[in-house]
């Protein structure tokens, strides 16, 4: 792992954006795994920016979005493709036929799960996974437990994930879906290389044992550690624990 400490989001976040259109400009047809939740919203600012000053091109880029509520439509107001439209996807040159999501409201789950395997697969899989973590050391939706799925599949949340979601959801932890799609361990780490965002004290603890080890289901981002270039990117409130 490679651990940069920055001095806040707001320059982490650049730093993630010029790193991610440098890539651009060395291969437009790049392939990237996209995240949601607060953590991500400078990047993605960082990114409309760039994109608008004619620094960024994402017309020939493809994305798969790492996870999805299970039993919210694509339209919802809650959903994560309504996320990725409002900060991220309508600011941005890139070809909608190229965009990527699971649809939490798939008449079947598992088919839905199973051809977003597929999907991501066709498209020669992801060049570039950006990440954020749980509080519980949970990467995408996979928390933490006696397993981890490989590949992309039906998840039950936990309570503390379900809080960390309520905004969207007026407030209420109990409004948020108790169950989730997500990309699995295996195939977020088939990612060519992968970047993790992790701002905040909250993040301080699971973040010290995601890069000190031991690599364990009760800390999925533990498993990080096995991925051959993985970018740990850190504010220094996230970083406290860290030597």
């Amino acid at each position: 792992m490679r651990i940069s400490i920055f001095h806040g989001v707001h320059d982490l976040s650049a730093a993630l954006a010029r790193d991610l259109v440098d890539r651009l400009h060395r291969t437009p047809a790049l392939i990237l795994g996209l995240p949601t939740g607060r953590t991500p919203l400078h990047f993605y600012r960082c990114l409309v920016t760039l994109s608008t000053e004619g620094h960024a091109d994402f017309s020939r880029a493809t994305t798969f979005n790492l996870d999805e509520f299970l039993g919210v439509a694509p339209e919802q107001a809650g959903s994560y493709q309504q996320y990725m439209e409002r900060h991220f996807f309508r600011h941005i040159n890139i070809d909608r036929r190229q965009i990527h999501f699971l649809n939490g409201a798939a008449p079947s789950a598992d088919a839905e799960c199973a051809r977003y395997e597929a999907d991501i697969a066709a498209a020669g899989g992801i060049d570039l996974q950006v990440l954020g973590i749980g509080a519980n050391g949970h990467i995408g939706f996979n928390e933490p437990g006696e397993h981890l799925a490989a590949r992309t599949h039906r998840v039950i949340l936990r309570p503390e994930t379900r809080r960390a979601n309520a905004a969207p959801f007026g407030g209420d932890p109990n409004n948020v879906p108790t169950e989730a799609l997500s990309m699995g361990m295996a195939t977020i780490l088939q990612a060519r290389s992968i970047a993790l965002m992790a701002t905040g004290a909250e993040k301080a603890e699971c973040v010290a044992e995601m890069t000190r080890g031991p690599l364990t289901t009760r800390l999925p981002a533990s498993f990080l550690q096995l991925h051959p270039d993985v970018h740990v990117m850190l504010d220094e409130a996230a970083a406290r624990r860290i030597r």
